[in-house]
């Protein structure tokens, strides 16, 4: 960490100083990293995150797709997390929690953010295998994430939310072997952005952007792809992150009742006058068609990825049958 960074996370805070920074984690190809700075006893706060975002000499990306594009991509993904942080971010509820924003700079070598410590909160678990109740508390979040937002503009987001959809990686589209879900793709991605309910989605809801307490609550970070669509991406996203093939196969059908479940109690919290028996009727069957979106992008961006798989397949099949 530089000086001048130090003297204004401690501004920022009312630290007296730094007294110890631990490195949490690179950030994606090369763009920075994250740290846990403790903080002098002066300071209202014992110890924040600090994202510092740094526009790279040249990008390394592990897959091999370092482009202006990617990098315009990545670029961009900071400057609407550090949006949503500003603007949005205050409207989330204990029911989707998230880290509070503290402090945000521009800087002509990157973006840097002050955040609240999620462990400190009582959200110090990570997992790449939840078990069932930690699952279902990572949909109840993106449910009431989803009833939170229905309806709201991305106005200084992602027009689209998710890293994947097809506008942004024309790369991977351009390579995809499959030519009969390559000409389906712009179909697929229509049926997506054209449904009536849309939300705001967060983009990258893998389990590993999770965090949770000790009695299974669940809290959510990264948010650098949210933006706006339809909620199904999210949670075909999330459940890809951490199921086996089987497993997806085999909870699908209560997977997907207990997020309507759980945002049909959202809205009813919220006295929304959306009707979640339409919302449903809409989104259940858009599952499928933002699973094989994500499985499109997947064939593309590293055809020997896990993911791609004989339940993905299916569910491909099946969607390509309807259109």
């Amino acid at each position: 960490m530089n000086q001048d960074d130090a003297i204004w996370i401690c501004e920022a805070t009312g630290a007296r100083e730094i007294t110890h920074v631990d490195h949490l984690q690179s950030l994606w190809s090369g763009y920075g990293q994250l740290m846990r700075c403790e903080l002098a006893r002066s300071s209202t706060l014992p110890r924040v995150i600090v994202k510092r975002v740094r526009w790279p000499d040249s990008a390394s990306h592990p897959r091999g797709w370092s482009t202006d594009r990617s990098h315009q991509r990545k670029a961009r993904s900071y400057e609407v997390e550090t949006e949503w942080y500003a603007r949005f971010a205050p409207r989330c509820t204990d029911g989707c929690r998230v880290p509070r924003c503290i402090a945000a700079a521009q800087r002509d070598d990157g973006i840097i953010l002050i955040l609240e410590d999620l462990d400190a909160a009582g959200f110090d678990q990570r997992r790449s295998q939840p078990n069932a109740k930690e699952l279902l508390a990572c949909i109840r979040w993106l449910a009431t994430f989803h009833a939170t937002f229905m309806g709201v503009p991305p106005d200084g987001l992602w027009p689209t939310g998710t890293y994947w959809h097809l506008a942004t990686r024309p790369d991977e589209w351009s390579q995809l072997a499959d030519p009969e879900l390559k000409a389906a793709a712009p179909l697929i991605d229509q049926r997506l952005s054209n449904a009536r309910f849309q939300t705001l989605v967060h983009g990258d809801a893998k389990v590993a952007n999770f965090c949770f307490s000790d009695s299974g609550r669940a809290a959510a970070v990264d948010f650098q792809y949210v933006g706006g669509g339809c909620g199904m991406k999210d949670l075909a996203y999330l459940i890809s992150s951490c199921l086996s093939e089987d497993d997806c196969e085999q909870q699908e059908s209560q997977l997907l009742d207990a997020y309507f479940d759980a945002i049909r109690t959202a809205l009813e919290t919220r006295e929304s006058a959306i009707d979640a028996g339409e919302l449903e009727a809409e989104w259940r069957p858009l599952y499928a068609m933002a699973w094989t979106d994500f499985f499109r992008f997947l064939q593309g961006w590293s055809p020997g990825h896990w993911k791609i798989h004989r339940y993905s397949r299916r569910l491909a099949r099946d969607v390509l049958a309807t259109l």
